[in-house]
């Protein structure tokens, strides 16, 4: 079980703005320009993944030096760290693709060696039902090895394959009909998605950032290429977009920067669903110092349960005990993905206030659901499969991390091993009641928030085998280790025995009628219990009584007498 650790804050900051006001003077200029850098982008990615292992600073210097007599050396630079950038996350992804066909190809084979209808355990799943399955995974068995064995070559000499423009929108030329694109509207966002119009930012130049440049008013202006600098409507070669921008998400920190000529990114692209261009500023931050988890844990935290349509999240105190209500903050992932991710961020920004208003943390599960999506590891169960697929994991992550760094809330990371079924099997039924309905998701935020507390997730230990005294310990788990047990004797605590006479009356603690007792003479009249002889006083003062009032000397006298 990994120990809960505080989650970090991000290192960087991206913000969008609408180049509204283009003239279409403009706009030809924006898809020329794009359109040359973005071919010679892919001439530059083709000569980088036909070198392989075999890239070194020679290669690159000669790549660049070949794209700056077609562009500019600011162009050549961005068009090169950009290749670089592509080649490096297609090697991350073959790496992962084959660690995905190496744990297919072991769960089958571990399965083909059980014998039929063997149930599986926690661990490990069972064998196959019946031999027509057996004989079906044996054939998808030969093809996952030879899938295993063409990426590891692959991986081995280096070769990458990478698409620009990506491989979904390349596929889906095939099927129009589905997507309810025509072919003019297809080559038009195919076009889009393939240009070239972004740029790092130099700490030191004008603005930060040379190749585009945007003033502190929001004026766009950018360098042409060498073929297009009759384009140019400014010296030096550039051109002035109609366009202004201002960014009112972190609006003042981009100025700071840009009056400071620190370093800011750039990169231009056109929505052709909605005939917009929009302008991105990228920029590195100092990373934020993480508070300590014992602060995190100060005044209690909230635990979130994430889910395929909503959050499920519970406050709970600092002992782990859930205080209030269960809230969810429901969202809808189908549609676009701008729609998907406004759902996360406006689900995120409601607990995320929530959160700040009551100044908690918040501890979510650290998931990765890159092995449990195998279509191995759970076979039949597709809904399952479809669920988990459907989990906002990696986006609900980088939302979270950025909005909470912002809002100065801590997010604290813990292992989700069986949360929500130990959730559901120890808080589930005792938080319901005829007026409260708590689901699983409820009893799992529980769970969580107790493991980030560094609880355990049951609520009660079974009790133990004397029930007179905590031979064992304490029966709940809850209590602190400095609690007096049951047989343990009280504290002194200065003035009368008991709390219900005030101090103010000097009653003996003796004097039982005062009290009001059961059994003593304000109920039942007059009595008084005559005083024992002299011996058996003594006797008493010397022996231990038991529960009984009678101690273990006056038994052996009187078995004598």
């Amino acid at each position: 079980m990994a120990a809960p650790f505080t989650v970090p804050g991000p290192s960087g900051v991206a913000v969008r703005d609408r180049l509204k006001g283009l003239t279409a003077q403009d706009e030809k200029v924006l898809r020329l320009v794009g359109d040359h850098l973005g071919s010679l982008a892919s001439k530059d990615l083709k000569a980088r993944c036909a070198a392989g292992l075999e890239h070194d600073n020679k290669s690159w210097a000669a790549r660049k030096r070949d794209l700056t007599g077609q562009s500019s050396s600011r162009w050549a630079g961005a068009l090169t760290k950009a290749t670089h950038d592509q080649w490096a996350l297609a090697r991350r992804g073959q790496a992962a693709h084959i660690r995905q066909l190496e744990a297919g190809v072991n769960t089958i084979r571990h399965r083909l060696s059980l014998p039929l209808g063997q149930g599986g355990s926690k661990r490990a799943p069972g064998g196959y039902r019946s031999r027509r399955e057996w004989h079906a995974k044996t054939r998808r068995l030969r093809v996952l090895e030879d899938r295993l064995a063409a990426s590891r070559a692959d991986w081995a000499a280096g070769r990458v394959r990478v698409v620009r423009g990506g491989k979904r929108q390349l596929n889906t030329r095939h099927h129009l009909e589905r997507a309810r694109l025509t072919e003019d509207a297809w080559r038009a966002g195919w076009e889009a998605s393939r240009r070239f119009l972004q740029a790092d930012g130099e700490s030191g130049r004008r603005y930060g950032n040379e190749t585009i440049r945007v003033g502190p008013e929001g004026d766009v202006s950018i360098r042409l290429p060498a073929p297009l600098t009759y384009f140019a409507n400014a010296p030096h070669g550039r051109y002035i977009l109609a366009a202004r921008v201002s960014f009112a998400y972190r609006g003042e920190a981009w100025r700071d920067r840009v009056r400071a000529s620190r370093a800011v990114a750039y990169r231009i692209h056109e929505d052709t669903g909605r005939g917009r261009w929009y302008l991105t500023a990228s920029w590195t931050i100092p990373p934020v110092p993480t508070i300590p988890l014992s602060v995190a844990r100060a005044g209690g935290l909230i635990g979130v349960d994430t889910n395929a349509d909503h959050l499920a999240a519970w406050r709970l105190d600092t002992h782990g005990n859930p205080v209030g209500t269960s809230r969810r903050f429901d969202y809808d992932l189908s549609g676009t993905a701008d729609h998907r991710d406004a759902q996360v961020r406006h689900a995120l920004t409601r607990l995320l206030h929530w959160a700040r208003r009551h100044r908690l943390a918040i501890a979510v599960e650290n998931l990765d659901f890159t092995a449990e999506t195998s279509r191995e590891r759970h076979g039949r169960r597709r809904h399952f499969r479809k669920l988990i697929s459907g989990m906002p994991v990696a986006r609900l992550r980088a939302r979270l991390v950025s909005m909470a760094a912002d809002l100065g809330v801590a997010v604290v990371a813990v292992d989700p091993a069986h949360t929500s079924k130990w959730g559901a099997q120890h808080w589930q039924k005792p938080l319901t009641s005829t007026k409260r309905k708590t689901t699983r998701h409820d009893a799992a935020a529980v769970a969580i928030g107790r493991r980030a507390l560094g609880h355990p997730i049951r609520r009660r230990t079974a009790p133990p085998r004397t029930h007179l005294r905590d031979g064992y310990g304490h029966r709940t788990v809850q209590a602190r280790p400095g609690a007096p047990e049951c047989e343990e004797s009280r504290p002194r605590v200065p003035g009368p025995r008991t709390r219900s006479v005030p101090p103010v009356r000097a009653v003996k603690a003796g004097d039982q009628n005062a009290h009001h007792r059961s059994g003593r003479s304000a109920e039942q009249g007059f009595w008084h219990q005559d005083p024992l002889p002299l011996s058996a006083g003594e006797r008493l003062s010397t022996g231990r009584c038991s529960r009984t009032g009678v101690c273990a000397s006056m038994k052996r006298e009187g078995s004598k007498t």
